[in-house]
């Protein structure tokens, strides 16, 4: 195709930007802290950015990390690197000296952005690596080494012209790393065109306004903040109110201090926010949107927050890395219908259920669900058989086991890996906690397998019982003999004081297995 046509035609992350401050330039873009920005303003920025990284020698395809927590810098990189083609890995700033110097290597890292506490680390990380060029981001401070920069530097006496670079959809944008629960992370290869069409999806199945006001709360190197909300928010040119930790006091008061309507949260931070001693006493009568995913979200849990928060309506968005990370949207009006439910596919998907030949199953039959989508990844990096193992038959295989009903509505069973096969038969483990969270007693619980003489796998709940509350092994037994069928009940009660869970909210089930086996 003709250059100046794909030039004409191209719509990447920096296009997406540009776009909205011809719409909204006076508007309102960010508050982080003490800096409160227009989308004039952050444009201004980002440019500055692209062009100090661009006369450093960065360019096109080049990958450059990001070790930082939520923060407006980390907004200006992201878009900074779109504006030159370059591509970012986002790191999670609690990973270990070692996973983080995996990800380093297996991407090929050539630069590093990171706030002052994490640079110790990455030195340390990326010994032995050819790592050109180091940014110190959200500090005034000059640092004591002299190979990192500060990005304040950089952007000085820059130009604000775009860079022009050729950049088409397609090419690669972001590098994801996937959580590695069970095994190394995997780097999930997003294209400018995978996450564009993502955002749209968002926005259309979330009803994400220009009038929202969001909480940007959770952690940005993660999927579901940084391109369910916070992309989507810049692409429609809402306004983003940015925390750099999800601590359930400091979002409430946030939310109350700007009238803010949107929060999205995993399951887990709802839950601590519902058992926060001052969660009646903050004004959240503003929130009207309110979303959750990364995790299942507990039946009793969901009829406690659409009681105590009247005003809000609630969405489950599901779905993972590697599709951007949008799937499936169960909306409003179909929260307690459609109790547990993931929703429908959303707007840019095409989803089935199968079973281990790739065949369609009926309705109402467990299998694994696959979709069609261009918010899909172009693969793993580096890993050519992981990629062509989750594309098959011209579809992508989430590993979720799910059934979907009559009305198309998908409920998500287990993942795979997580389905316990107890004396041959086959028990979900979310169902078995679904059933010990109606007990009052219970704040959190996990269910697992683990290796038994007789039953091969047995089941185990492991709970964190609420403040002030005992609960005996027999009790939960009990209970569970009550509703369900005698081989699904737990053969094993364990307590913590918390379950183990990764920064996105999801529970390391793995870490449970290894500890209780």
């Amino acid at each position: 195709m003709d250059k100046q046509i794909q030039r004409t035609r191209r719509n990447t992350l920096g296009d997406l930007l540009t776009r909205t401050v011809a719409r909204y330039p006076k508007k309102r873009a960010f508050l982080y802290k003490d800096r409160d920005i227009t989308y004039e303003e952050l444009d201004m920025l980002v440019n500055q950015t692209a062009n100090g990284l661009w006369h450093d020698g960065v360019k096109k395809g080049d990958r450059l990390a990001v070790l930082s927590k939520n923060n407006l810098d980390f907004v200006i990189v992201t878009f900074a690197l779109a504006r030159i083609g370059a591509v970012m890995v986002p790191m999670n700033y609690m990973l270990k000296e070692k996973d983080i110097a995996y990800i380093l290597k297996d991407a090929e890292v050539i630069g590093m952005f990171a706030e002052s506490e994490f640079i110790t680390v990455l030195d340390d990380a990326s010994e032995g690596l050819e790592i050109r060029h180091r940014f110190v981001i959200e500090s005034l401070e000059t640092p004591e080494s002299d190979v990192w920069i500060l990005l304040d530097a950089l952007q000085k006496s820059q130009p604000i012209d775009h860079v022009e670079e050729t950049i088409l959809d397609d090419d690669l944008a972001h590098v994801l790393y996937t959580s590695g629960t069970e095994s190394d992370p995997k780097g999930v290869m997003l294209s400018h065109k995978s996450i564009i069409h993502e955002y749209v999806s968002c926005v259309i199945d979330g009803y994400i306004d220009v009038d929202d006001i969001f909480v940007h709360a959770l952690p940005f190197y993660h999927s579901a903040q940084l391109h369910v909300f916070l992309g989507p928010s810049i692409y429609i040119g809402a306004t983003g109110i940015i925390l750099d930790v999800a601590s359930p006091e400091k979002m409430m008061e946030t939310i109350e201090r700007y009238g803010a309507n949107q929060l999205f949260a995993p399951p887990t931070v709802w839950i601590a926010m519902l058992r926060h001693p001052k969660f009646d006493a903050f004004n959240l009568t503003t929130l009207e949107k309110c979303y959750y995913g990364a995790a299942i979200m507990p039946r009793e849990v969901l009829k406690e927050l659409t009681d105590r928060l009247p005003n809000a309506k609630f969405w489950n968005f599901y779905g993972q890395t590697e599709v951007a990370p949008l799937a499936t949207a169960l909306q409003p009006e179909d929260q307690l219908r459609k109790l547990g439910s993931a929703g429908k596919p959303a707007l840019h998907v095409e989803t089935k259920i199968v079973d281990d030949d790739g065949l369609e199953v009926a309705r109402g039959e467990i299998g694994e669900i696959v979709h069609r989508t261009p918010h899909a990844m172009i693969g793993y990096l580096n890993n050519p058989d992981k990629t062509s193992e989750a594309f098959q038959n011209g579809w992508f295989h989430s590993g979720d086991l799910g059934v979907m009903d009559e009305e198309g509505y998908i409920t998500i069973v287990d993942r795979k890996k997580d389905m316990i096969n107890t004396g041959g038969i086959n028990v979900a483990s979310r169902e078995v906690e679904e059933v010990i969270y109606e007990m009052e007693e219970v704040a959190e619980v996990a269910v697992i397998g683990v290796q038994d003489d007789y039953w091969i796998e047995a089941i185990a709940a492991v709970i964190v019982q609420k403040d002030g509350q005992i609960i005996k092994e027999e009790a939960v037994m009990e209970f569970c003999k009550a509703v369900l069928p005698s081989f699904k009940v737990p053969k094993q009660i364990h307590y913590v004081e918390q379950l183990p869970k990764n920064p996105s909210g999801k529970v390391l089930k793995k870490d449970l297995r290894d500890k209780f086996q």
